[in-house]
């Protein structure tokens, strides 16, 4: 029978990366916003798309490139729609492309916060382990063990203390996982089966 209390918290950041550009409004380095908007320029069949940003002080505008002199039908119609009805939930997942940011910008501000929604999956009766499903569809700087220790109400050593005991595993593992951010589709899996008190972890686990 299993004895699994299985849950999944899905993790949101609150506020989208902001790049360090030269600002020439500033006439220096400043960090600069997303205005959640997006700039088209076509020419014949070639397409320019621009993610438009602004000044953090002075609100001077920076165009990060998209694509530049793309064919149009080389564009799939799902992002050419998205970009031509400006879809906030297309551009806000532009917003978190640290990839596309870190050509452009050296330095690049994360904000570790974050909302997080719990949901409970299933529940048994005796359960003696918890298993949580990590959802994060952007990318954030917190990192596993401070999740796990801020959310779970325990400390960091104890996570160490679980994990090198292998009570707490980790799919997909790797090297110094729990220093490392968290990614989506992480499971953690953490054995209480010796734990006389495993059901104060059940309130903060699923978000009572």
């Amino acid at each position: 029978m299993c004895q699994t209390l299985q849950v999944r918290w899905t993790i949101t950041p609150e506020l989208a990366p902001q790049p360090w550009i030269a600002c020439s409004g500033c006439g220096g380095l400043r960090a600069f916003q997303s205005s959640d908007k997006i700039r088209l320029n076509a020419n014949g069949r070639k397409l320019d798309a621009w993610l438009i940003y602004k000044c953090t002080i002075c609100e001077k505008t920076w165009n990060r490139p998209i694509f530049e002199r793309q064919n149009v039908r080389n564009i799939s119609p799902i992002v050419l729609e998205a970009l031509q009805s400006n879809d906030p939930d297309w551009i806000r997942g532009e917003t978190f492309n640290l990839e596309a940011l870190r050509r452009k910008a050296q330095r690049i501000n994360e904000f570790p916060e974050c909302k997080i929604v719990k949901e409970l999956l299933c529940e048994t009766p005796d359960w003696t382990r918890l298993e949580i499903e990590l959802v994060a569809r952007f990318p954030t700087s917190t990192r596993l063990d401070r999740l796990l220790a801020t959310e779970l109400n325990v400390s960091r050593p104890q996570l160490i203390d679980l994990h090198e005991r292998a009570l707490l595993r980790i799919e997909p593992d790797r090297t110094d996982i729990l220093r490392r951010r968290i990614k989506n589709g992480l499971k953690v899996t953490i054995d209480l089966s010796g734990y006389a008190d495993r059901e104060l972890w059940k309130p903060p686990a699923i978000g009572k």
